[in-house]
């Protein structure tokens, strides 16, 4: 008999497959359970007919699926009375708060979470998940949280694990995709990669140059310097960009979305400031 918990994992697509062969891995009894039957070959844990019954092998159900509703559509019929629920699928902030009080309702506890590494990266150095929701919730189950990669919580209201998910998603996909659009510009990604990857180093360093750090302290502060640069210098330097990208015979969707927000902070007044006076406009919705 292992001396683990036993969990049980909702939903076998590549991150929830992942997750029950890292349960198995390290020791926990793991019942599975998927919408589509035969995706718990291979993985060593324990196939469940129903979700219902899934959910009865174990306190602990782990849940990862498409979005929100397809766990009220699964775990319609399920007791959930005294189960906690660590729903690590991808939906709205309300979605995760209607959530919550659903499974309430229905006598369990959920906590909801973001995992921050591809399917690969799971139970890695280096992985980790937002969770939000009861702090004790979390700290009674926190070893076995832990297998899956760091337990990050970050507040109590349900929504804030998905803020922090997508706001994370939002570095991730736009640094990626302006690397696309930049490597595109030049005409080759290899040629490029050495000058990209030195200016991500000097924009997280915390010398001199570090300008995420700098940035920090300005948006934390109000106050958006812009002696050495303003941005009014720089909202002419991005129709200029977007200028490039027209004469390469490129799409210019992103860089002229960046042009459009630099014209907008200077038109608003904001064209002596520094680049982190941008934020004023991202708080403006249009």
């Amino acid at each position: 008999m292992s001396s683990r918990e036993a969990v049980t994992v909702i939903g076998l697509g590549s991150m929830g497959s992942t997750m029950a062969r890292t349960f198995v891995a390290a020791g926990h009894p793991t019942t599975v359970w998927n919408r589509t039957p035969g995706k718990a070959d291979g993985l060593g844990a324990v196939p469940a007919a129903t979700a219902a019954e899934a959910v009865a092998a174990s306190k602990v159900v782990v849940i990862s699926q498409v979005d929100y509703a397809a766990m009220f559509e699964s775990l319609a019929d399920a007791d959930l009375n005294g189960r906690v629920l660590f729903n690590l699928s991808s939906d709205s902030p309300e979605r995760l708060r209607q959530a919550t009080e659903w499974v309430a309702e229905r006598g369990g506890t959920l906590v909801t979470g973001g995992i921050m590494v591809p399917p690969p990266g799971i139970g890695q150095p280096g992985s980790y998940v937002f969770y939000a929701g009861p702090a004790e919730a979390i700290a009674a189950h926190q070893a076995t949280l832990e297998v899956l990669g760091r337990a990050d919580h970050v507040g109590t209201d349900p929504g804030q694990a998905m803020l922090y998910y997508q706001a994370m998603l939002n570095i991730f996909w736009t640094t990626l995709i302006s690397y696309f659009y930049s490597a595109s510009l030049v005409g080759g990604a290899e040629q490029l990669r050495p000058y990209a990857a030195t200016m991500l180093k000097d924009l997280t360093e915390d010398g001199s140059m570090g300008f995420l750090r700098i940035l920090t302290a300005e948006l934390e502060s109000g106050e958006h310097p812009g002696a050495e640069n303003n941005l009014h210098m720089q909202a002419v330097g991005s129709e200029h960009m977007v200028q490039a990208f027209t004469e390469a015979g490129l799409d210019v969707t992103v860089p002229g979305a960046v042009a459009a927000l630099f014209a907008r902070a200077d038109a608003a007044g904001y064209g002596a400031d520094g680049l982190s006076a941008l934020v004023e406009m991202v708080k403006k919705a249009g």
